[in-house]
């Protein structure tokens, strides 16, 4: 069998069974973990599987620049945020992370809604602006453009001083080993940090993001108190969470 068959058997596993394993695909095809590992590396550089200790996870596609993820799963993403909104009340105080999904949520709120929120999101703290019943406190820092958010110790210096009742939070990928994880490693910490500000996490995720991964993990599911999907989820996935009581959405 030629290389580049392989590889594309090896996809069509990934696709159907969300994981492969080193060792299994080297007995499946009858070669070496050596080979198996140089044809995950390759796929890997293409973008096409994250590899992970002993084999490798689908890729989560919302690791691309922003502009593009604009119209990645729109008509998702809208769903999930009429979803999200709902969970608001008046009177709380409410961190939104940046991204694409949250930024739909700002199009679905009361307009005479009354509340506090908080963001290191520039675009969002801007979106805000025509409702005149929200206080928006925007937590600076150094800009991060792939996903138009502020990082770095002012940033976590001053969200440390936030008591939030819900921080909705956007993700780049939701897998039941690989947790929840995000393209960028200093964004990663920044999300784990405000996690720890929020009495509970909401995390967001459209079609693409779901048994995926991307190279650096926020944490393990658990950090999330709420899941908003769009439909119905694998039994595996679904299971998992329901044995972490994290409620779906």
């Amino acid at each position: 069998m030629l290389a580049s068959q392989r590889k594309q058997l090896i996809l069509g596993i990934l696709a159907k069974e969300k994981q492969v394993q080193s060792t299994e695909l080297s007995q499946r095809f009858a070669i070496s973990e050596d080979s198996i590992r140089r044809d995950l590396r390759e796929l890997a550089a293409e973008g096409l599987l994250q590899r992970v200790h002993g084999g490798a996870l689908p890729v989560s596609a919302a690791i691309a620049p922003l502009a593009a993820r604009k119209s990645v799963q729109i008509n998702s993403k809208r769903r999930i945020a009429k979803k999200a909104v709902q969970l608001i009340q008046p009177g709380q105080v409410i961190i939104i992370d940046g991204g694409t999904t949250t930024a739909e949520m700002l199009k679905l709120l009361p307009e005479d809604l009354s509340c506090t929120v908080v963001t290191h999101s520039p675009g969002i703290a801007v979106g805000l602006i025509d409702y005149p019943a929200i206080e928006v406190i925007l937590i600076g820092g150094k800009l991060f453009k792939h996903s138009m958010v502020t990082m770095g110790a002012s940033m976590i210096e001053s969200i440390a001083r936030i008591n939030a009742d819900i921080f909705f939070m956007g993700v780049t990928g939701v897998h039941r080993k690989a947790g929840l994880t995000t393209g960028n490693y200093e964004e990663a910490s920044v999300k784990r940090a405000i996690c720890e500000r929020a009495a509970e996490t909401v995390v967001m995720a459209s079609q693409e993001k779901l048994n995926s991964a991307s190279p650096f993990v926020i944490g393990d599911l658990t950090l999330a108190s709420t899941l908003v999907i769009e439909d119905v989820i694998d039994t595996d996935l679904a299971d998992y969470l329901k044995s972490k009581h994290i409620a779906v959405l």
